[in-house]
């Protein structure tokens, strides 16, 4: 009898360690944590941009309205917060990212105002603040890549057997989170004339 119980009782354990009910839990905290990521690049960013426009403002005065499209592209992108508990709302999360998407036109504009200065392309500050800025959008990239794929497993476990069970019942505020989507028309190159 003794020996029945301690059967039942490894077995009752390993099923429930193999029944997936932490799975979604712990994908879950994957994804807010590479969301976690894709704010730090989007800081980081933020931060970088006062001290380009300062350089190029120092060389191109006559751009000021570039300028101040970048300065308020970035206001506007630092105001516009979600955290890790808001990503399953996708009008935030649009709202988000299409304020990122903002910035990140605008500074491509400010970029190639730059080519009109010869002085500014040689200055070392904008050579290492456009370095810094151009690695930025490379880590931007990277940790939207990998927040999409810490999502894609979420919501796969989220609607897979046996973890959607627990999705439709002792979890059921588990909701799906979204991914970033290429903006409109990031399929044709930007046109900068002078």
């Amino acid at each position: 009898m003794t020996r029945l119980r301690v059967f039942a009782a490894i077995a009752a354990a390993l099923t429930l360690s193999a029944c997936g009910y932490n799975t979604i839990p712990t994908t879950q905290e994957k994804a807010k944590t590479a969301w976690g990521e894709v704010q730090n690049q989007y800081q980081r960013r933020a931060d970088l941009i006062p001290n380009l426009v300062a350089t190029v403002q120092g060389y191109a005065k006559q751009e000021k309205e570039v300028l101040t499209a970048v300065t308020e592209a970035r206001a506007r992108a630092t105001s516009v917060n979600i955290s890790a508990d808001d990503i399953t709302d996708p009008a935030k999360f649009e709202q988000f990212q299409q304020a990122q998407n903002q910035l990140t036109g605008v500074l491509g504009r400010l970029l190639a105002i730059s080519e009109n200065y010869p002085d500014l392309k040689s200055n070392q500050n904008f050579l290492a603040l456009q370095s810094q800025l151009e690695g930025t959008e490379n880590r931007i990239a990277i940790a939207r890549r990998d927040y999409n794929e810490a999502v894609r497993v979420y919501n796969t476990e989220l609607r897979t057997f046996p973890t959607i069970i627990w999705a439709k019942t002792l979890q059921s505020d588990a909701k799906p989170m979204p991914i970033f989507a290429a903006q409109a028309g990031s399929d044709v190159a930007p046109k900068v004339s002078f």
